[in-house]
Parts: C-alpha cells; sequence; structure tokens
C-alpha cells in the first residue's frame, strides 16, 4: 500500500507523522510520500519537498511563491502518474492542497481530507471543490459534519482533532521547568507564531505589550517560543528594529514548557490556542494583518471567531484581535488583569478547564487511519467483483455463486 500526504504546516507535518504511525500499526508495510517537513521525513516517509519550509500566507506573498507552487503540483502530478498511490491524503493547506485533490481526482486517486480547513468560517463557496475533488472528509471539529452534510458532502466523519493526542504525549523538561520557576516572578509567555509573516507583523505588538506591562509590574518576566533557530534570528531582528528595552528570553523548541511555566500568555491565532486550552492558561489571541488584507478578508470571513478555542466554546473565552491596528494597551490591560487579580485568573483558568474536559476528544490519528483503511478496503472490495465495463461481475457463468 502506497499512501501520498500532503502538508505545508509545522502543525501540519505533526499531524502526519502521527496518522502515518497510526496507519503503519495497522499495516507495516505500508509506504508513505508526499508533501511535509521533517517530521513526516523521521516517520520514514519519503519527502518529495520540504513543503513546510514554503509555508507562506496573504495574497502578496503567494504571488510571489506562485511559480514554486505551481512546480510541485506538477510533480505530484507526475508521482500520481508513474507511482499511482493507493490515496492520497490532504491536511489543512488549502490554497495548495486543492490542486493536489484536482489532480489525483483527475488520476482517480481516493481523496481524503485530515483536519480539513475552515472553509465554513472564510469561504464557503469552497464547499464546491470538496464536492468535486474530495472523496472522503475527516472533520477535527464536532459541528463540521452537519455543516457539511447540509450542503451535500455525506462523506464527512467526525474523527476528532489530533492536537489533543499529540499534547497528551508530550513529555516536558521537568529539569528545564524547575530552573525557571528557581527565578519567581509572575511569567507571561510570548508566542509569536511559526510563519514569517506573522513574526513580522504580530512580535512588535507583543513587545510592545511587554513594555507596558513591565512599566506597571517590573517583577514580571517574558519567555518567547521560537519554534526553529532561524525564528529566534528574525525574532532578534524585530527586537531590535523595534528598540524594546524589555528583557525577553527567547527558547528554541521550548512551547509546551513556555506554556507549562506562565501565568499569562499572548499568542497568534492557530492551532497553539488548543494547547492553551489544555493548559488551562489565561491567554489573549492576536492576529495582525495589513489594513487593506483585513478589508478583503472581513468579505470572506464568515465566523464569529478567529480562535479555535472560542469556536468551540462558541463564546469569547480567550480575548481575541483580527485587527489592522495596534491593539498592544489591549494585550498588556488583560495581562495585568490576570496578574494583578488572582481571581479573576482563576475564574479565566475555570472557564477553560471545563471547556477542555467538555471538548477534548483522544483518539483523532487512530480513527482518522481506520477510516482511510476501511474505505480502501470497501472500495477494493467493490472493484473485485465489477467487470471490465463496471457491471457487476458473475463469480459463476449461472449466477448462482451471486444468489447465495
Amino acid at each position: 500500500m502506497r499512501i501520498f500526504i500532503s502538508t505545508g504546516e509545522p502543525s501540519g507535518d505533526l499531524h502526519a507523522a502521527n496518522l502515518i504511525h497510526s496507519l503503519r500499526r495497522r499495516v507495516p508495510d505500508a509506504e508513505f510520500v508526499g508533501f511535509g517537513g521533517p517530521l513526516m521525513e523521521e516517520t520514514g516517509a519519503q519527502v518529495l519537498f520540504p513543503l513546510v519550509d514554503l509555508a507562506v500566507m496573504w495574497f502578496v506573498r503567494v504571488l510571489l511563491n506562485l511559480h514554486k507552487f505551481i512546480g510541485l503540483v506538477s510533480l505530484a502530478d507526475r508521482y500520481f502518474r508513474d507511482n499511482r498511490p493507493d490515496a492520497v491524503v490532504l491536511i489543512d493547506y488549502p490554497g495548495f492542497n486543492w490542486h493536489i485533490a484536482r489532480r489525483a481526482k483527475e488520476r482517480g486517486i481516493p481523496v481524503f481530507y485530515y483536519v480539513p480547513p475552515q472553509i465554513w468560517a472564510w469561504g464557503s463557496w469552497r464547499v464546491n471543490k470538496v464536492r468535486k475533488f474530495v472523496d472522503h472528509v475527516l472533520c477535527s471539529l464536532p459541528f463540521e459534519p452537519v455543516w457539511y452534510h447540509e450542503r451535500n458532502v455525506p462523506q464527512a466523519v467526525y474523527v476528532g482533532h489530533p492536537y489533543f493526542d499529540e499534547l497528551a504525549e508530550r513529555v516536558l523538561d521537568e529539569s528545564f521547568l524547575e530552573s525557571e520557576r528557581s527565578k519567581g516572578g509572575p511569567v507571561v509567555a510570548i508566542l509569536p507564531g511559526s510563519r514569517t509573516q506573522e513574526i513580522l507583523k504580530n512580535l512588535p505588538l507583543m513587545l510592545r505589550a511587554a513594555k507596558k506591562v513591565a512599566s506597571s509590574r517590573p517583577d514580571a518576566r517574558f519567555v518567547m517560543a521560537c519554534l526553529r533557530e532561524r525564528h529566534r534570528e528574525l525574532a532578534l531582528e524585530v527586537m531590535e528594529r523595534e528598540g524594546i528595552d524589555v528583557d525577553v528570553a527567547l527558547h528554541v523548541g521550548r512551547t509546551a514548557e513556555l506554556i507549562r511555566l506562565a501565568d499569562v500568555a499572548w499568542a497568534v491565532s492557530g492551532s497553539v490556542g488548543l494547547e492553551l486550552m489544555v493548559e488551562a492558561l489565561p491567554s489573549v489571541i492576536l492576529y495582525k494583518v495589513k489594513r487593506i488584507d483585513l478589508v478583503i478578508a472581513r468579505r470572506f470571513i464568515k465566523s464569529k471567531y478567529i480562535s479555535l478555542v472560542n469556536l468551540l466554546a462558541d463564546r469569547e473565552v480567550m480575548p481575541e484581535y483580527l485587527t489592522g491596528v495596534d491593539v498592544s494597551d489591549e494585550l498588556a490591560g488583560w495581562a495585568l488583569r490576570w496578574l494583578n487579580d488572582p481571581t479573576e485568573r482563576a475564574k479565566a483558568s475555570a472557564t477553560l478547564t471545563a471547556l477542555r474536559d467538555r471538548v477534548t476528544v483522544p483518539g483523532a490519528s487512530d480513527r482518522a487511519a481506520a477510516h482511510i483503511l476501511e474505505s480502501l478496503a470497501a472500495k477494493a472490495a467493490s472493484a473485485a467483483v465489477r467487470g471490465p465495463h463496471g457491471r457487476i461481475a458473475r463469480l459463476e457463468r449461472d449466477g448462482s455463486e451471486l444468489e447465495r
């Protein structure tokens, strides 16, 4: 069995790796190939191109990289032609993955969308693409299947969000936590995202907010999570350019530890919000964009919230700001409210704990793997009893076997 997987985000790379592990437990000799990142590669999958390194966003950045995306779609199509996989699994990253789905569908390869894009929030008309190019939608949020079913996409099932499994399996560095806690003082975690554009747009606001908090709470400590060393270098450049004279400790590959350590957090909108919810950490969600981009985006966004946590709660349990202006005052205000008033912080934490206990459902990777394999088995069984012209083949000349 050969399965092609395509993902273009660091979080998607993690989801792909865990899905591969779940599939391999069921089919040990399965072969995996596609577009992804280092975690997918560590499973033994053949990564044709490190698409995670090309993660871009918004309109101008996409246009600047358009030639690369076109080349990768052609590469995938040639692979489908010459090394036909049994299935194609897409993980988020819709701008690119729609094209992969189209090419796979044209070649008659079953397409599964795992952790599908939130088209119900920002582009419901794209459900037409799902109908045309996707055979099975493996939904990560509990309300998604109903939304799809109401729009004539019957092959949508809820498997859960793989992030919850991944969080449960993490082992934190206790020596690091002990060392940091010994320094004392309340801790504010700064989580500026993993994409270059996210860091460039959001980190300046977070640094300004840090300066404002520090002026009121000089005992506060600020720690920043950097996914990789290049993100740390970029953060240092931003800090130097902004001229912020606040002591911010930058840590590479320590996101989980910093969230566990922190008393409050500022985070860019994304799957990290689920981790903040699991840790019941009072947090503010930020997404800073250019004003013109915000005007354009507002025309497409149909959801009330940008945070997955608020969407799950169906109310704003984490203050959030999708904005084109400086909201550093708001970020600082929420942090000081929680740091200065233990009752307010406890109330925010209790709300997140209640939501976590209600919505965290383990086993998404295993359920997705089982659904993929069951669907492929059913397809193979159906094909086995069909003749060359699509008619049901008689197993015996007189048809008596079929009748039995």
